[in-house]
């Protein structure tokens, strides 16, 4: 009646060390770190790099508790915070002897102290909020205006080129405001432009205006696609954000939108705030140029003479350099994607789309310049460097390919700089806060705290009232704190303040499911069942209400999850996941307990169970 099959056994136990192997991380803390990554989107950390920092440490005997090459970073770890300064001062000096123009970003950072073996099987410790390490936040105020804006200044040009290669003739295009203004001399050729305008530019609405003896079409975007302007710029910002972000070093960034037009960013661990404002804030544009293959741009290029008058000298990445038209064919606004492919050849290429209005530019361009070369170059800080010089084999447009990519891995890099170089829409910085470590250790000390004083008086509390089933409670309570930290641990969630307020809930609302099972199997010996016939009848009878319950908070929890934000749904992850946690410790871990403990009694007597007061 009361034994669990071997199974069961088996399966609590794989459960049990599941829960053991991914809280165990949590238990050793950090080591001191420091972060090598690529201050410029044109240099790739690569192991080539991972012998550099090696060499560089060796040269200054500093020594290394372990150096790891993640993909986009060299990591260093060391045994204290001293040697720790002493590394990043010496890979500093190294690695960007000109101050004023790094070419490495070379921060300080924390790793986890776990032993390899542990790093292996893919368990690591939970990420500490903001509120919990320390850093900084910034809210950003997103100029939705001025995205709007940029786009109808797209759409006008665009506008333009469509009724020259139409042949309709107009008084002038302007934009006014949140509109686009397109005037005619006569009332034949303004509805031949809206048949025109329509058909090229589907987004727009068109109304019919005048102004003196001039006849206007008045032109704006439908409420959808201005809609979709506005979506699309914001997604873009928080793209490039994360781009960014990955240069500080930072182990786990919030970046997420709040509202319509504001984004959230929390980078725990950084207490930096200068150097945070100077990389999120940074302005970053891409154009497409043609290479001057004048005799004067190859004199300039031997040192022999000056860079001719409309070009300008660049370098590839920090290598050969080249001279570049000052006329620019297309930019980075006009780039609607870019995508990593594969050219007829199987050779990896990047495949480009471009605006309607850039398409019929670089059309133009590219007839009159076949087999003449073309480069793809990246302002940031004000300073250009030249990604990539293509030859142009035939006529362009709207879509093409760079073709002559090294790898599909160089293609990769390619694609994303192309995608996400710049900000599509201006940002401020409305609100700035900064928390230091000092008060994230006392807010992980207070949460503990809690959370400890409040299992201990719930163990004593069952103890007491229960007896020895209190005590199959209380181990049952441990155990739904061990997986939830496993699963937190796991998933990698980002633990905050609230989160350790929902794990101390949870020990809370779990123990209320023992409460039941242990009150049922007492009303059933009220009535005079047997001992083993009342275990099964009350754990059986409690398991719909236990269910029930814990159902209806889930829903709740599950609101929480979806419609809350920030500290709200930090408190809903941890509180859904308590609350499965909860159902499996409290009803199928402690049904285990009892029956490994009084299963195999075939004659039982008595249950310690507390006082059963029996009906007289």
């Amino acid at each position: 009646m009361n034994r669990y099959p071997i199974w069961k056994y088996a399966i609590l136990a794989v459960t049990l060390a599941f829960g053991l192997i991914y809280t165990l991380p949590n238990f050793f803390g950090e080591s001191p770190a420091v972060q090598v990554s690529s201050g410029k989107a044109t240099i790739k950390i690569d192991t080539g790099m991972l012998a550099r920092v090696e060499s560089v440490l060796q040269k200054a005997q500093i020594k290394s508790t372990g150096l790891q090459f993640d993909g986009n970073s060299i990591k260093a770890r060391f045994a204290d915070t001293d040697t720790q300064l002493k590394a990043k001062d010496a890979l500093q000096k190294d690695l960007n002897p000109d101050a004023s123009e790094p070419v490495y970003v070379v921060a300080l950072n924390l790793l986890s102290a776990s032993p390899s073996w542990l790093t292996s099987l893919g368990a690591l410790p939970m990420y500490l909020g903001l509120d919990l390490r320390g850093g900084v936040h910034f809210l950003l105020q997103v100029d939705m205006k001025q995205a709007l804006t940029k786009r109808l200044d797209t759409t006008a040009g665009d506008l333009r080129t469509l009724m020259r290669e139409k042949n309709v003739r107009h008084a002038g295009i302007s934009r006014s405001g949140d509109s686009i203004e397109v005037r005619f001399r006569d009332e034949d050729t303004r509805g031949k432009a809206r048949n025109v305008i329509l058909d090229g530019q589907p987004n727009l609405e068109l109304t019919d205006a005048t102004d003196g003896s001039d006849l206007k079409l008045v032109a704006v975007f439908k409420p959808a696609a201005a809609k979709e302007v506005l979506d699309t710029a914001l997604k873009q910002n928080i793209t490039t954000l994360h781009n960014r972000v990955n240069e500080l070093g930072v182990a786990e960034p919030v970046i997420q939108q709040q509202g319509a037009d504001r984004i959230v960013v929390q980078l725990p661990g950084v207490q930096d705030t200068a150097k945070a404002k100077d990389i999120l804030g940074r302005t970053a544009t891409l154009e497409a140029r043609l290479v001057d293959g004048t005799a004067e741009a190859q004199a300039a290029l031997m040192g022999s003479g000056p860079v001719p008058f409309g070009s300008e000298l660049f370098k590839v990445g920090r290598g050969a350099p080249v001279v570049l038209r000052k006329q620019v064919i297309f930019s980075g606004e006009q780039l609607t994607g870019a995508q990593a492919t594969f050219d007829e050849n199987q050779r990896a290429a990047v495949g480009i789309q471009l605006n309607d209005g850039a398409g019929r530019v670089l059309r133009d361009v590219s007839r009159e310049n076949i087999k003449k070369p073309m480069a793809v170059v990246l302002f940031e800080r004000g300073k250009g460097e030249v990604l990539t010089v293509a030859t142009i084999q035939a006529e362009l447009g709207s879509r093409f390919q760079i073709t002559g990519m090294d790898s599909p891995a160089g293609a990769n890099d390619l694609a994303l700089l192309l995608r996400a170089g710049a900000l599509a829409a201006p940002m401020e910085i409305i609100e700035e806060r900064t928390i230091g470590p000092s008060l994230g250790a006392d807010n992980i000390s207070k949460g503990f705290n809690s959370t400890m004083y409040g299992f201990i008086a719930i163990a004593a509390f069952m103890l007491s009232y229960y007896l020895l089933f209190g005590l199959f409670s209380t181990l049952a309570l441990a155990v739904n704190l061990l997986l939830l930290v496993a699963l937190l641990s796991l998933l990698q969630a980002t633990l905050t303040l609230p989160g350790i307020a929902a794990v101390a809930l949870t020990l809370g609302m779990a123990i209320d499911a023992n409460v039941l099972i242990n009150e049922r199997i007492r009303e059933e010996l009220r009535n005079g069942m047997p001992p083993q016939a009342a275990i099964a009848t009350g754990y059986e009878r409690a398991w719909a209400t236990i269910l029930d319950s814990n159902v209806t908070t889930l829903i709740a929890g599950l609101a929480l999850l979806v419609f809350g934000s920030g500290a709200v749904r930090g408190f809903a992850v941890v509180h859904c996941l308590g609350i499965m946690t909860s159902i499996f410790s409290a009803v199928f871990f402690s049904r285990g307990i009892v029956n490994l403990w009084y299963g195999r009694q075939k004659k039982l007597g008595k249950v310690s169970i507390g006082q059963v007061w029996k009906p007289t």
